[in-house]
Protein backbone atom coordinates (compact mmCIF):
# COMPACT_ATOMS: atom_id res chain seq x y z
CA UNK A 1 0.00 0.00 0.00
CA UNK A 2 1.31 3.43 -0.91
CA UNK A 3 -0.21 5.10 2.17
CA UNK A 4 0.59 3.75 5.61
CA UNK A 5 -2.20 2.04 7.49
CA UNK A 6 -1.45 4.35 10.39
CA UNK A 7 -2.18 7.37 8.18
CA UNK A 8 -5.48 5.76 7.20
CA UNK A 9 -6.22 5.20 10.84
CA UNK A 10 -5.61 8.85 11.65
CA UNK A 11 -7.84 10.01 8.82
CA UNK A 12 -10.69 7.72 9.80
CA UNK A 13 -10.24 5.62 6.65
CA UNK A 14 -9.16 2.40 8.34
CA UNK A 15 -12.30 0.61 7.13
CA UNK A 16 -11.35 1.49 3.56
CA UNK A 17 -7.81 0.24 4.11
CA UNK A 18 -9.21 -2.96 5.59
CA UNK A 19 -11.26 -3.63 2.46
CA UNK A 20 -8.31 -2.78 0.21
CA UNK A 21 -5.96 -5.25 1.87
CA UNK A 22 -8.61 -7.96 1.99
CA UNK A 23 -9.52 -7.50 -1.66
CA UNK A 24 -5.84 -7.65 -2.67
CA UNK A 25 -5.57 -11.07 -1.03
CA UNK A 26 -8.65 -12.33 -2.85
CA UNK A 27 -7.30 -11.00 -6.14
CA UNK A 28 -4.19 -13.16 -5.76
CA UNK A 29 -6.37 -16.28 -5.80
CA UNK A 30 -8.82 -15.18 -8.50
CA UNK A 31 -7.40 -17.58 -11.13
CA UNK A 32 -6.74 -20.53 -8.84
CA UNK A 33 -8.84 -23.66 -9.00
CA UNK A 34 -10.04 -25.41 -5.88
CA UNK A 35 -7.29 -27.97 -6.46
CA UNK A 36 -4.63 -25.26 -6.84
CA UNK A 37 -5.77 -23.74 -3.54
CA UNK A 38 -5.94 -27.03 -1.61
CA UNK A 39 -2.66 -28.85 -2.28
CA UNK A 40 0.22 -28.46 0.18
CA UNK A 41 3.53 -28.99 -1.62
CA UNK A 42 5.74 -29.31 1.48
CA UNK A 43 5.52 -28.86 5.24
CA UNK A 44 6.96 -25.33 5.13
CA UNK A 45 4.28 -24.17 2.69
CA UNK A 46 0.55 -23.77 3.21
CA UNK A 47 -2.30 -24.08 0.70
CA UNK A 48 -3.68 -20.83 -0.71
CA UNK A 49 -7.07 -21.75 0.75
CA UNK A 50 -5.50 -21.98 4.20
CA UNK A 51 -3.90 -18.52 3.85
CA UNK A 52 -7.29 -17.08 2.90
CA UNK A 53 -8.93 -18.69 5.91
CA UNK A 54 -6.19 -18.13 8.48
CA UNK A 55 -6.00 -14.37 7.88
CA UNK A 56 -9.79 -14.30 8.29
CA UNK A 57 -9.60 -16.36 11.47
CA UNK A 58 -7.23 -13.74 12.90
CA UNK A 59 -9.86 -11.00 12.67
CA UNK A 60 -12.64 -13.27 13.87
CA UNK A 61 -10.69 -14.59 16.87
CA UNK A 62 -8.91 -11.49 18.12
CA UNK A 63 -11.44 -8.80 17.19
CA UNK A 64 -14.97 -9.93 16.37
CA UNK A 65 -15.59 -12.56 19.01
CA UNK A 66 -14.39 -10.40 21.94
CA UNK A 67 -15.46 -6.98 20.64
CA UNK A 68 -18.60 -7.17 18.46
CA UNK A 69 -21.75 -7.78 20.44
CA UNK A 70 -23.90 -10.57 19.05
CA UNK A 71 -21.27 -11.82 16.62
CA UNK A 72 -21.70 -15.48 15.66
CA UNK A 73 -18.72 -17.40 14.21
CA UNK A 74 -19.17 -18.58 10.64
CA UNK A 75 -18.27 -22.14 11.68
CA UNK A 76 -16.95 -22.98 15.19
CA UNK A 77 -14.74 -25.76 13.75
CA UNK A 78 -12.70 -23.18 11.81
CA UNK A 79 -10.92 -22.12 15.00
CA UNK A 80 -9.31 -25.57 15.10
CA UNK A 81 -8.68 -25.74 11.35
CA UNK A 82 -7.12 -22.32 10.82
CA UNK A 83 -5.22 -21.45 14.00
CA UNK A 84 -1.53 -21.38 13.07
CA UNK A 85 0.61 -21.48 16.21
CA UNK A 86 -1.27 -19.63 18.95
CA UNK A 87 -1.07 -22.05 21.86
CA UNK A 88 -3.20 -19.86 24.11
CA UNK A 89 -6.11 -19.98 21.67
CA UNK A 90 -6.35 -23.76 21.74
CA UNK A 91 -5.61 -26.92 19.78
CA UNK A 92 -5.16 -26.75 16.03
CA UNK A 93 -4.89 -28.88 12.94
CA UNK A 94 -1.28 -30.07 12.42
CA UNK A 95 0.66 -27.83 10.06
CA UNK A 96 2.08 -30.66 7.89
CA UNK A 97 -1.48 -31.85 7.18
CA UNK A 98 -3.06 -28.60 6.00
CA UNK A 99 -3.17 -29.99 2.48
CA UNK A 100 -5.56 -32.73 3.65
CA UNK A 101 -8.33 -30.16 4.16
CA UNK A 102 -10.32 -30.84 0.99
CA UNK A 103 -13.24 -29.40 2.94
CA UNK A 104 -14.16 -26.60 3.41
CA UNK A 105 -14.05 -25.79 -0.28
CA UNK A 106 -12.51 -22.67 -1.77
CA UNK A 107 -16.05 -21.33 -2.22
CA UNK A 108 -16.78 -21.97 1.46
CA UNK A 109 -13.62 -20.11 2.48
CA UNK A 110 -14.54 -17.15 0.33
CA UNK A 111 -17.96 -17.10 1.99
CA UNK A 112 -16.19 -17.18 5.35
CA UNK A 113 -14.19 -14.13 4.35
CA UNK A 114 -17.34 -12.30 3.26
CA UNK A 115 -19.04 -13.14 6.58
CA UNK A 116 -16.12 -11.76 8.58
CA UNK A 117 -15.67 -8.72 6.34
CA UNK A 118 -19.32 -7.74 6.82
CA UNK A 119 -18.94 -8.02 10.59
CA UNK A 120 -15.66 -6.09 10.56
CA UNK A 121 -17.39 -3.27 8.66
CA UNK A 122 -19.86 -2.99 11.54
CA UNK A 123 -17.05 -3.05 14.10
CA UNK A 124 -15.03 -0.39 12.29
CA UNK A 125 -18.08 1.82 11.98
CA UNK A 126 -18.05 2.51 15.72
CA UNK A 127 -15.75 4.30 18.12
CA UNK A 128 -12.85 2.02 19.02
CA UNK A 129 -10.24 2.19 21.74
CA UNK A 130 -6.57 2.46 20.83
CA UNK A 131 -5.79 -1.18 21.67
CA UNK A 132 -8.55 -2.35 19.31
CA UNK A 133 -7.28 -0.12 16.50
CA UNK A 134 -3.79 -1.50 17.14
CA UNK A 135 -5.13 -5.03 16.67
CA UNK A 136 -6.87 -4.11 13.41
CA UNK A 137 -3.65 -2.61 12.14
CA UNK A 138 -1.66 -5.66 13.21
CA UNK A 139 -4.18 -7.91 11.46
CA UNK A 140 -3.81 -6.02 8.20
CA UNK A 141 -0.02 -6.16 8.27
CA UNK A 142 -0.32 -9.84 9.19
CA UNK A 143 -2.48 -10.34 6.09
CA UNK A 144 0.08 -8.57 3.93
CA UNK A 145 2.71 -11.00 5.21
CA UNK A 146 0.45 -13.84 4.13
CA UNK A 147 -0.02 -12.27 0.70
CA UNK A 148 3.71 -12.77 0.17
CA UNK A 149 3.64 -16.25 1.67
CA UNK A 150 0.75 -17.16 -0.61
CA UNK A 151 2.85 -16.20 -3.64
CA UNK A 152 5.94 -18.07 -2.47
CA UNK A 153 3.88 -21.15 -1.64
CA UNK A 154 2.06 -21.12 -5.00
CA UNK A 155 5.42 -20.87 -6.77
CA UNK A 156 6.68 -23.90 -4.88
CA UNK A 157 3.51 -25.82 -5.68
CA UNK A 158 3.59 -25.03 -9.40
CA UNK A 159 7.31 -25.87 -9.55
CA UNK A 160 6.44 -29.45 -8.60
CA UNK A 161 4.18 -29.78 -11.63
CA UNK A 162 6.02 -31.07 -14.74
CA UNK A 163 3.87 -28.73 -16.85
CA UNK A 164 5.48 -25.77 -15.01
CA UNK A 165 2.24 -23.75 -15.00
CA UNK A 166 2.44 -19.98 -14.71
CA UNK A 167 0.67 -18.11 -11.92
CA UNK A 168 0.83 -14.88 -13.92
CA UNK A 169 0.93 -14.18 -17.66
CA UNK A 170 3.88 -16.29 -18.89
CA UNK A 171 5.27 -13.98 -21.57
CA UNK A 172 9.08 -13.56 -21.36
CA UNK A 173 10.34 -10.52 -19.51
CA UNK A 174 12.67 -8.11 -21.25
CA UNK A 175 16.36 -8.56 -20.48
CA UNK A 176 18.48 -5.44 -20.11
CA UNK A 177 20.69 -4.78 -23.12
CA UNK A 178 23.05 -2.64 -21.07
CA UNK A 179 24.60 -5.58 -19.26
CA UNK A 180 24.91 -6.06 -15.51
CA UNK A 181 25.35 -3.09 -13.20
CA UNK A 182 28.96 -2.77 -12.05
CA UNK A 183 29.79 -3.56 -8.44
CA UNK A 184 31.08 -0.72 -6.29
CA UNK A 185 31.42 -0.12 -2.57
CA UNK A 186 30.12 2.53 -0.22
CA UNK A 187 32.15 3.16 2.93
CA UNK A 188 30.65 3.87 6.34
CA UNK A 189 32.63 5.20 9.27
CA UNK A 190 32.48 4.17 12.91
CA UNK A 191 29.32 5.31 14.63
CA UNK A 192 27.04 4.90 17.59
CA UNK A 193 23.76 4.49 15.75
CA UNK A 194 20.15 4.27 16.79
CA UNK A 195 18.73 0.94 15.64
CA UNK A 196 15.13 -0.23 15.71
CA UNK A 197 11.75 1.39 15.42
CA UNK A 198 10.37 4.26 17.41
CA UNK A 199 7.44 6.61 16.91
CA UNK A 200 3.75 6.32 16.12
CA UNK A 201 3.95 4.55 12.76
CA UNK A 202 3.28 0.81 12.74
CA UNK A 203 6.04 -1.72 13.35
CA UNK A 204 6.04 -5.30 14.58
CA UNK A 205 7.08 -5.76 18.18
CA UNK A 206 10.39 -7.42 17.21
CA UNK A 207 11.52 -4.17 15.52
CA UNK A 208 11.97 -2.47 18.88
CA UNK A 209 12.74 -1.08 21.24
CA UNK A 210 15.08 1.41 19.61
CA UNK A 211 18.55 1.19 21.09
CA UNK A 212 22.12 2.32 20.52
CA UNK A 213 24.48 0.02 18.63
CA UNK A 214 28.21 0.34 18.02
CA UNK A 215 29.13 0.28 14.33
CA UNK A 216 32.68 -0.27 13.24
CA UNK A 217 33.89 1.01 9.85
CA UNK A 218 32.53 -1.15 7.03
CA UNK A 219 31.78 -1.20 3.33
CA UNK A 220 28.54 -2.26 1.68
CA UNK A 221 28.14 -3.38 -1.92
CA UNK A 222 26.29 -0.94 -4.15
CA UNK A 223 23.88 -3.62 -5.35
CA UNK A 224 22.83 -7.23 -4.64
CA UNK A 225 24.75 -10.21 -6.00
CA UNK A 226 23.63 -11.02 -9.56
CA UNK A 227 22.85 -14.28 -11.34
CA UNK A 228 25.89 -13.85 -13.59
CA UNK A 229 28.16 -13.74 -10.55
CA UNK A 230 26.44 -16.80 -9.13
CA UNK A 231 27.04 -18.66 -12.38
CA UNK A 232 30.75 -17.89 -11.98
CA UNK A 233 30.60 -19.25 -8.41
CA UNK A 234 29.02 -22.44 -9.72
CA UNK A 235 31.56 -22.78 -12.56
CA UNK A 236 34.41 -22.39 -10.07
CA UNK A 237 33.13 -25.33 -8.03
CA UNK A 238 31.40 -23.31 -5.34
CA UNK A 239 28.98 -26.13 -4.59
CA UNK A 240 31.82 -28.67 -4.54
CA UNK A 241 34.32 -26.89 -2.28
CA UNK A 242 33.72 -27.74 1.40
CA UNK A 243 36.15 -25.10 2.68
CA UNK A 244 33.73 -22.38 1.54
CA UNK A 245 30.89 -23.71 3.63
CA UNK A 246 29.83 -23.74 7.24
CA UNK A 247 29.80 -27.30 8.54
CA UNK A 248 26.02 -27.51 8.82
CA UNK A 249 25.65 -25.87 5.43
CA UNK A 250 27.96 -28.34 3.73
CA UNK A 251 26.07 -31.23 5.32
CA UNK A 252 22.72 -29.89 4.12
CA UNK A 253 23.99 -29.04 0.62
CA UNK A 254 25.56 -32.49 0.24
CA UNK A 255 22.53 -34.35 1.57
CA UNK A 256 20.10 -32.45 -0.66
CA UNK A 257 22.32 -32.39 -3.73
CA UNK A 258 22.42 -28.62 -4.14
CA UNK A 259 24.17 -27.58 -7.37
CA UNK A 260 22.41 -24.28 -8.12
CA UNK A 261 19.86 -21.93 -6.56
CA UNK A 262 16.39 -23.31 -5.93
CA UNK A 263 14.11 -23.53 -8.99
CA UNK A 264 17.07 -23.49 -11.42
CA UNK A 265 17.27 -26.26 -14.00
CA UNK A 266 19.50 -26.79 -17.00
CA UNK A 267 18.11 -27.67 -20.42
CA UNK A 268 20.27 -28.03 -23.53
CA UNK A 269 23.11 -26.19 -21.83
CA UNK A 270 20.93 -23.22 -20.79
CA UNK A 271 19.98 -22.39 -17.22
CA UNK A 272 16.29 -21.76 -16.69
CA UNK A 273 14.43 -20.78 -13.54
CA UNK A 274 10.87 -21.46 -12.45
CA UNK A 275 9.10 -18.17 -11.70
CA UNK A 276 5.55 -17.00 -11.04
CA UNK A 277 5.50 -16.35 -14.81
CA UNK A 278 6.46 -19.93 -15.55
CA UNK A 279 9.83 -21.26 -16.68
CA UNK A 280 12.09 -18.39 -17.80
CA UNK A 281 15.75 -18.02 -18.83
CA UNK A 282 18.06 -17.00 -15.99
CA UNK A 283 18.82 -13.29 -16.41
CA UNK A 284 22.54 -12.76 -15.66
CA UNK A 285 21.93 -9.08 -14.85
CA UNK A 286 19.20 -9.68 -12.25
CA UNK A 287 19.74 -10.36 -8.52
CA UNK A 288 20.19 -14.00 -7.63
CA UNK A 289 17.18 -15.37 -5.79
CA UNK A 290 16.04 -18.42 -3.82
CA UNK A 291 19.35 -19.07 -2.07
CA UNK A 292 19.71 -20.12 1.54
CA UNK A 293 21.76 -18.45 4.25
CA UNK A 294 24.25 -21.29 3.89
CA UNK A 295 24.67 -20.59 0.16
CA UNK A 296 24.87 -16.83 0.70
CA UNK A 297 27.56 -17.28 3.32
CA UNK A 298 29.55 -19.64 1.07
CA UNK A 299 29.36 -17.21 -1.85
CA UNK A 300 30.56 -14.34 0.34
CA UNK A 301 33.52 -16.43 1.46
CA UNK A 302 34.28 -17.31 -2.17
CA UNK A 303 34.40 -13.56 -2.88
CA UNK A 304 36.63 -13.02 0.17
CA UNK A 305 33.86 -10.85 1.62
CA UNK A 306 31.11 -11.38 4.18
CA UNK A 307 27.43 -10.80 4.74
CA UNK A 308 26.46 -7.55 6.48
CA UNK A 309 25.10 -7.55 10.00
CA UNK A 310 21.51 -6.40 10.31
CA UNK A 311 22.78 -3.34 12.20
CA UNK A 312 25.02 -2.42 9.26
CA UNK A 313 22.19 -2.98 6.81
CA UNK A 314 19.74 -0.82 8.77
CA UNK A 315 22.36 1.90 9.27
CA UNK A 316 22.93 2.03 5.50
CA UNK A 317 19.17 2.08 4.83
CA UNK A 318 18.41 4.74 7.41
CA UNK A 319 16.68 7.71 5.81
CA UNK A 320 15.99 5.90 2.53
CA UNK A 321 12.44 5.70 1.25
CA UNK A 322 11.43 2.06 0.74
CA UNK A 323 10.98 2.19 -3.02
CA UNK A 324 11.70 -0.67 -5.36
CA UNK A 325 10.37 -3.64 -7.29
CA UNK A 326 7.60 -4.92 -5.02
CA UNK A 327 4.64 -7.18 -5.79
CA UNK A 328 2.43 -4.32 -6.91
CA UNK A 329 4.76 -3.71 -9.88
CA UNK A 330 3.31 -6.90 -11.36
CA UNK A 331 6.75 -8.13 -12.40
CA UNK A 332 6.92 -10.83 -9.70
CA UNK A 333 10.58 -11.47 -10.48
CA UNK A 334 13.80 -9.64 -9.49
CA UNK A 335 14.70 -6.77 -11.79
CA UNK A 336 18.24 -5.86 -12.97
CA UNK A 337 19.64 -3.01 -10.85
CA UNK A 338 20.09 0.42 -12.38
CA UNK A 339 23.39 2.08 -11.53
CA UNK A 340 23.06 5.20 -9.36
CA UNK A 341 24.35 8.64 -10.26
CA UNK A 342 27.55 7.87 -8.42
CA UNK A 343 29.25 4.49 -8.77
CA UNK A 344 29.05 3.89 -5.02
CA UNK A 345 25.34 4.75 -4.73
CA UNK A 346 23.46 1.96 -3.00
CA UNK A 347 20.61 0.68 -5.19
CA UNK A 348 17.92 -2.00 -4.92
CA UNK A 349 18.15 -2.04 -1.14
CA UNK A 350 14.37 -2.44 -1.01
CA UNK A 351 12.40 -4.88 -3.13
CA UNK A 352 13.60 -7.52 -5.60
CA UNK A 353 15.10 -9.96 -3.04
CA UNK A 354 15.20 -10.27 0.72
CA UNK A 355 18.87 -9.87 1.69
CA UNK A 356 20.39 -12.30 4.14
CA UNK A 357 22.37 -10.80 7.00
CA UNK A 358 24.83 -12.64 9.22
CA UNK A 359 22.75 -11.73 12.31
CA UNK A 360 20.78 -14.33 14.22
CA UNK A 361 17.18 -13.40 14.95
CA UNK A 362 17.26 -12.48 18.62
CA UNK A 363 15.58 -9.96 20.91
CA UNK A 364 16.71 -6.36 21.03
CA UNK A 365 17.77 -5.03 24.46
CA UNK A 366 14.64 -4.39 26.49
CA UNK A 367 12.29 -6.39 24.24
CA UNK A 368 9.20 -7.81 25.91
CA UNK A 369 6.52 -9.77 24.11
CA UNK A 370 2.98 -8.41 24.32
CA UNK A 371 0.57 -9.91 26.82
CA UNK A 372 -1.88 -12.58 25.71
CA UNK A 373 -1.97 -14.74 22.59
CA UNK A 374 -0.86 -11.87 20.32
CA UNK A 375 2.44 -11.96 22.19
CA UNK A 376 3.16 -15.25 20.43
CA UNK A 377 3.39 -13.44 17.08
CA UNK A 378 7.18 -12.96 16.88
CA UNK A 379 9.04 -13.44 20.15
CA UNK A 380 8.64 -17.22 20.36
CA UNK A 381 10.61 -17.66 17.12
CA UNK A 382 13.82 -15.98 18.31
CA UNK A 383 15.85 -19.14 18.03
CA UNK A 384 17.84 -20.80 15.25
CA UNK A 385 16.96 -18.29 12.53
CA UNK A 386 18.73 -15.52 10.63
CA UNK A 387 17.52 -12.03 9.76
CA UNK A 388 16.75 -10.86 6.22
CA UNK A 389 16.10 -7.25 5.27
CA UNK A 390 14.56 -5.13 2.54
CA UNK A 391 11.57 -6.97 1.08
CA UNK A 392 11.23 -8.68 -2.29
CA UNK A 393 9.38 -8.68 -5.59
CA UNK A 394 6.62 -10.64 -3.82
CA UNK A 395 6.28 -8.24 -0.88
CA UNK A 396 3.25 -5.90 -0.93
CA UNK A 397 4.26 -2.33 -1.71
CA UNK A 398 4.40 -0.11 1.36
CA UNK A 399 4.70 -3.06 3.72
CA UNK A 400 8.40 -2.84 4.64
CA UNK A 401 10.62 -0.18 6.19
CA UNK A 402 14.27 0.13 7.15
CA UNK A 403 13.65 -1.48 10.57
CA UNK A 404 11.63 -4.45 9.24
CA UNK A 405 13.09 -7.82 10.33
CA UNK A 406 12.22 -10.95 8.37
CA UNK A 407 13.64 -14.26 9.57
CA UNK A 408 14.05 -17.84 8.41
CA UNK A 409 16.09 -20.93 9.21
CA UNK A 410 19.46 -20.97 7.39
CA UNK A 411 18.56 -23.83 5.02
CA UNK A 412 15.35 -22.30 3.61
CA UNK A 413 15.32 -21.43 -0.10
CA UNK A 414 11.71 -21.15 -1.26
CA UNK A 415 11.45 -17.50 -0.25
CA UNK A 416 12.64 -14.70 -2.55
CA UNK A 417 15.96 -14.49 -0.72
CA UNK A 418 19.25 -13.17 -2.06
CA UNK A 419 22.26 -11.31 -0.69
CA UNK A 420 24.39 -8.19 -0.71
CA UNK A 421 28.08 -8.32 0.20
CA UNK A 422 29.82 -6.38 2.93
CA UNK A 423 33.44 -6.02 4.01
CA UNK A 424 35.46 -4.47 6.80
CA UNK A 425 36.74 -1.00 5.96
Amino acid sequence: MSQSLRSARRSGALAESYLKVRSETLALTANLSDADATVQSMEDASPAKWHLAHTTWFFETFLLEPQLAGYKPFDPSYCYLFNSYYEQVGERHPRPRRGMLTRPSLTDVRQYRAHVDEAMARLLDGELEKDILDLVELGLHHEQQHQELLLTDILHLFAQNPLRPAFHAPEPLAVSAEGPASLAWKSFGAAMAGIGHEGEDFAFDCEGPRHEAIIRPFKLASRPVLNGEWLAFMADGGYRTPTLWLSDGWAVASERGWEAPFYWEQRDGEWLVMTLRGLQPVDPAAPVCHVSYFEADAFARWMDKRLPTEVEWEHAASGMKPQGNFADSGRLRPKPPIVGQEASDIVNLFGDVWEWTQSPYTAYPGFKASAGAVGEYNGKFMNGQYVLRGGSCATPGGHVRATYRNFFQPDKRWQFSGLRLADDA
